[in-house]
């Protein structure tokens, strides 16, 4: 199930993020599919590979990068469907810690970070549905408060509708279908 999980939240990411993007006006520089040149070296601790060298990457590396970098932070195996598809995709956009933050805010606990113990307990004394439609709006919020929001806000705010829709599909089974409306 959790592995299933993953693949449906980089299945929602990858057209979200697309390929290969370096616009001077974004914060993040050279990134493909969502992965910043940044990340990268980072990630494998060498500060020579190139933004070609990103390009090339492979589909194993990019989920391997997503995997351990976001979904594991995150705690993507321990939320509910939907829910998870709807912290990671955040977390990847706007960083791990920012995204758990606004989960945190939106349970009303301590606002600290990091998903843990406590914040879990929370997540599960909490209707999955609600959860996401409070995550939507305060996702929304925080592009909002964004300097560079008159550039790319019309697209994160479609991106958040579309990730609340996406997070809806995966709790919407069988005698679940009224929760997401």
């Amino acid at each position: 199930m959790a592995a299933d999980s993953f693949k449906a939240a980089i299945a929602f990411l990858l057209p979200q993020e697309g390929g290969f993007s370096d616009d001077p006006r974004d914060p993040g520089g050279a990134t493909f599919q969502g992965i910043t040149l940044v990340e990268y070296r980072r990630y494998y601790g060498d500060l020579t590979l190139t933004a070609e060298d990103l390009k090339n990457m492979t589909p194993g590396e990019r989920d391997d990068i997503y995997h351990a970098n976001y979904w594991v932070p995150v705690r993507g195996d321990d939320l509910p469907p939907g829910v998870d598809l709807s912290v990671f995709d955040m977390g990847v956009n706007a960083g791990v810690g920012a995204s758990a933050k606004l989960l945190q805010r939106c349970l009303g606990i301590d606002q600290d970070g990091k998903i843990g113990p406590f914040t879990l307990k929370a997540v599960r004394a909490t209707d999955a549905a609600v959860l996401i439609r409070r995550l939507e709006g305060a996702q929304a919020a925080y592009y909002r408060g964004l300097k560079n929001f008159p550039t790319f806000g019309g697209g994160w705010l479609n991106r958040c509708m579309m990730r609340m829709s996406a997070a809806f599909a995966l709790i919407s089974g069988p005698g679940r279908a009224k929760a997401a409306k």
